[in-house]
């Protein structure tokens, strides 16, 4: 039995919890959550019990699919028997006889210094996405998870999408599309657009705590086309931009609560793959008027065709379902691989990936080494805007090109 802890219970938790009930409804037993920690123990006891303690923070978001619109989970749903303690302080949580493994839900800022606490007492790690608050932290976290040899995952959800699942096989060495030659991405004015404070969380706008859009979203979307396209970023050339200078958040109808922004919420990037493909992507939390997005979440073209959501046109051919195609043609191993137990929740699939690898003694799918590839291509926008030049990804990797990052590593003590 893996006992979890669970630090950091903000409203992305509700998702997590129900990723877990997912889990157990599906058979998956060799787990139990044991303790959760948050700064304040009314915000941990709000999702111990259905029915008792004090309420839960309410979604953020109305968006389909957006793991910040669940809520009303609790732990008692799927583990009634299991009695669960509560901490303040993620220090005597994790070293404490009640947990095997830890779950990082916090801001970006204190994943390194959870992991250094986790790893120095022989705990499995999974750490919420990005991976750290600088490359220099996320190095440390992965050279501390091999120095105590344990399970170390990164939650990237998004490759556990079932879309995202589907246009990996279309761009396979045997896949209907043919190998990836083009990437195009873009959505403004969709998420907190136009001047809202993202999840309520004004963190996120503050440069010093490595707030900004090119990080906040950046892993997810270079972790997306690494995924689909089975090749490396290798360089980025971008800008970067703070259309709104303050946020707000919304109360009562009202805006109140200013957060003066000092951290990107607009990048515009294009990318070069190690297999001589490349993209764009442009992103923004601003945009006056309503949205506009580029296809459905990315457009990828191979040298068959070309996938954009669930939609997959070959040449000479008609517009078919690429979901109803997968089912069809993918090999049976590879969607056993994808879609294990029949699940297709991404949260249920990343947190079973990270439980299996425990179980086996050995890495999951996201693994540490994963997350440090997609943060060093979401510093490498930053640092390209900041250099205004194209940066090599390995720049970024070795932390010869550190010029954006130097006062968030001064902040956290990650300069020396």
């Amino acid at each position: 039995m893996i006992r979890i802890g669970i630090v950091g219970c903000g409203r992305i938790l509700a998702a997590h919890l129900e990723g877990y009930r997912i889990l157990r409804e599906a058979g998956v037993d060799g787990f139990e959550i044991t303790a959760l920690c948050a700064r304040k123990a009314e915000d941990a006891l709000g999702y111990v019990k259905r029915g008792e303690g004090p309420p839960q923070r309410r979604a953020v978001s109305s968006i389909p699919g957006d793991p910040l619109a669940v809520a009303d989970q609790y732990l008692s749903d799927f583990q009634p028997g299991t009695k669960v303690e509560v901490f303040t302080d993620y220090r005597e949580m994790i070293a404490s006889d009640r947990v095997d493994a830890v779950n990082d839900f916090t801001v970006h800022s204190l994943h390194h210094q959870v992991a250094e606490v986790a790893f120095s007492r022989g705990k499995h790690l999974l750490s919420q996405k990005p991976l750290a608050v600088s490359m220099e932290g996320a190095r440390r976290m992965c050279e501390g998870a091999e120095r105590a040899g344990v399970t170390f995952g990164v939650f990237e959800n998004l490759r556990f999408v079932p879309w995202v699942r589907h246009q990996h096989w279309a761009f396979s060495p045997d896949g209907p599309a043919g190998p990836v030659q083009m990437a195009v991405m873009g959505n403004i004015g969709t998420w907190w657009a136009p001047d809202l404070v993202v999840a309520e969380t004004p963190w996120r706008h503050v440069l010093s705590e490595g707030g900004g859009m090119a990080l906040d979203l950046g892993p997810h979307f270079f972790d997306l086309i690494r995924h689909v396209s089975g090749s490396e970023v290798v360089s980025v050339s971008a800008r970067t931009q703070i259309v709104e200078p303050t946020r707000w958040i919304v109360r009562g109808g009202e805006k109140v609560d200013p957060v003066v922004c000092d951290a990107d919420d607009t990048f515009h990037a294009h990318f070069a793959l190690a297999s001589g493909a490349a993209g764009s992507l442009f992103g923004s939390w601003g945009g006056h008027g309503g949205n506009t997005v580029v296809g459905e979440g990315i457009v990828f073209y191979g040298e068959k065709g070309k996938v954009t959501g669930d939609m997959i046109q070959l040449d000479e051919a008609e517009p078919q379902s690429l979901s109803a195609l997968y089912r069809a043609q993918a090999p049976a191993e590879m969607q056993d691989r994808h879609f294990p137990l029949g699940l297709t929740n991404d949260f249920a699939l990343a947190q079973f990936d990270w439980l299996r690898a425990i179980e086996r003694g050995g890495q999951p799918e996201c693994s540490g080494a994963e997350g440090l590839r997609d943060l060093a291509c979401a510093f490498a926008v930053v640092e390209s805007a900041k250099a205004a030049r194209e940066v090599a990804v390995t720049e970024i990797e070795s932390g010869e090109l550190r010029s954006y990052q130097k006062p968030i590593d001064q902040r956290f003590g990650l300069d020396s």
